[in-house]
């Protein structure tokens, strides 16, 4: 089995897969929402990864009426928010640990966001 991001399906089998033409995951591309791996030969390989993130353009778009550049904007804001996700997971579990070796009771409360998109 393929792992999650690895690249293993060509422009045809996504577009197949997510019932799409070919030509709307180029413009997807050209936008720079999504950046397929290129063989040598220069054909796009998509990962799980990938279709899981046209999937979620597909839904902003279709079922909630953003344009290109807003789904820029929001995956962008998603991509930093993961990112300040995992710097505060790891400033949390440094101050657990500095919390249990010195004795202090100060209490680490958990917090994390998730992007939930709804259907109508």
């Amino acid at each position: 089995m393929y792992s999650y991001d690895e690249p293993v399906y060509l422009i045809s089998v996504v577009a197949k897969i997510l019932e799409i033409h070919p030509q709307t995951l180029r413009q997807y591309e050209k936008e720079g929402l999504i950046e397929p791996n290129r063989t040598d030969g220069k054909m796009r390989l998509y990962s799980q990864r990938d279709i899981d993130k046209i999937k979620t353009i597909l839904r902003l778009t279709r079922d909630m009426g953003v344009n290109l550049a807003g789904v820029d904007i929001i995956l962008r804001l998603k991509e930093r928010l993961d990112e300040l996700d995992l710097l505060n997971e790891e400033l949390r579990s440094n101050l657990q640990k500095k919390s249990q070796t010195q004795n202090t009771g100060v209490s680490v409360k958990q917090s994390s966001y998730e992007l939930i998109i709804f259907k109508k």
